[in-house]
């Protein structure tokens, strides 16, 4: 499989975080170009495969920006104003257009991490 997906889970809750909403960007230097906006299932995944994949899936840099605050808002976790976490953005590279690059994330309300998972 090549092309880019993800996953979040919610560690607070031990489950996929569902109804999360993620924006896709494409960085050229200083610019971000907004490629497409998806949310999680009830799995924590995007239906419908990769969330870039084919033409658009090509060298460069791009960044994930998922919309935890909104999230744990909407499931009616208390959260400070602001909230420690609101917005989350990973920036990666893609070096390789024939490969396969996944981006989960681990979330909370008061943390999270990532990696290149398979």
């Amino acid at each position: 499989m090549t092309g880019l997906t993800t996953h979040v889970l919610d560690t607070a809750l031990g489950k996929p975080a569902e109804g999360l909403e993620i924006d896709l960007y494409r960085l050229k230097g200083e610019t971000r170009e907004k490629i497409r906006t998806v949310t999680t299932n009830h799995d924590g995944r995007v239906d419908g495969g990769p969330i870039l994949i084919g033409d658009t899936f090509q060298v460069g840099e791009y960044e994930l920006v998922f919309k935890a605050g909104a999230y744990l808002r909407r499931l009616g976790i208390p959260l400070t104003e602001p909230p420690f976490l609101d917005v989350i953005p990973i920036r990666f590279g893609i070096s390789d257009p024939t490969a396969h690059y996944h981006v989960p994330l681990l979330v909370n309300p008061f943390g999270y991490s990532t990696y290149r998972g398979s």
